[in-house]
């Protein structure tokens, strides 16, 4: 895994290039390798990696604790569905999801994170984006992801999106009914 990590930064420094005149600035190479080092110490850590000749994405994460410690940061009541899938063990935290910038990158991201919840016999993802980064937030959405609200962390001023994947049409189905995408960014604004 030592040996990856190198790859990875670079993967995400490349997943993450900023467009001419965007005015949010990603966190760090480094600051990505410190993440990638805590996620990887967690228990049920995983990564999915897809490559050709060369790293083309991955997804990594965890599974998220049944005691919901997890949603603690969570602005607001967290959905009752929501709640329950996490007690019965069926949520994974995704760390990341890089995918190096192509035609199919819909497509690739969309089978890494598959591919990880299947593993994890998942019910739903669950992920966290910076406000201030419409485009994370934009390719997220493009891959599926439904934003349900906000994080708040305590220690400081960090308001983050949560946003959720759910697998399969029954869960789905079971989260229609709460997920809003209005122009502001859903829940709690952009």
């Amino acid at each position: 895994m030592e040996d990856l990590c190198e790859d990875l930064a670079d993967l995400y420094v490349e997943s993450r290039v900023t467009a001419p005149g965007d005015a949010y600035r990603r966190p760090s190479r480094q600051n990505f390798m410190d993440r990638l080092t805590t996620d990887m110490r967690r228990p049920g850590f995983a990564m999915v990696i897809a490559e050709t000749d060369r790293l083309m994405g991955c997804a990594f994460g965890f599974p998220v604790r049944g005691d919901g410690s997890w949603w603690a940061c969570f602005d607001g009541t967290l959905p009752r569905d929501i709640d329950q899938l996490t007690l019965s063990g069926r949520v994974f935290a995704f760390g990341d999801v890089l995918v190096r910038p192509h035609p199919q990158d819909r497509d690739l991201a969309r089978r890494v994170q598959e591919r990880l919840l299947t593993e994890h016999q998942a019910s739903l993802g669950v992920t966290l984006a910076g406000r201030a980064d419409p485009a994370t937030l934009a390719a997220l959405r493009s891959w599926g992801w439904l934003d349900i609200g906000v994080f708040r962390r305590p220690a400081g001023a960090t308001t983050l999106r949560v946003l959720v994947l759910p697998v399969g049409e029954r869960t789905t189905a079971r989260l229609e009914g709460l997920v809003t995408l209005p122009e502001g960014g859903g829940p709690g604004g952009p």
